[in-house]
């Protein structure tokens, strides 16, 4: 149907990640990401998710394609 709405809702895996990497503290992940640690909480968090070209910066930062950081709920 062409009026249904299609609602996407976007989660991340960077709790899990940081965690992984042995990142105790979200504070330091987010200084070895060159993020700023309020933003990187807001992340973590899922209240917002990261835009594309901070996106990007992390898939570089971390080595990880986009789809092990960010997926479709």
């Amino acid at each position: 149907n062409a009026n249904e709405v299609l609602i996407m809702t976007i989660k991340n895996n960077l709790l899990k990640i940081r965690l992984t990497l042995g990142y105790k503290f979200a504070k330091d992940f987010a200084e070895y990401l060159n993020i700023n640690q309020n933003q990187y909480a807001k992340y973590e968090c899922q209240t917002i998710q990261p835009a594309s070209k901070i996106l990007l910066h992390m898939c570089k930062r971390l080595n990880k394609p986009i789809e092990e950081i960010i997926y479709e709920e």
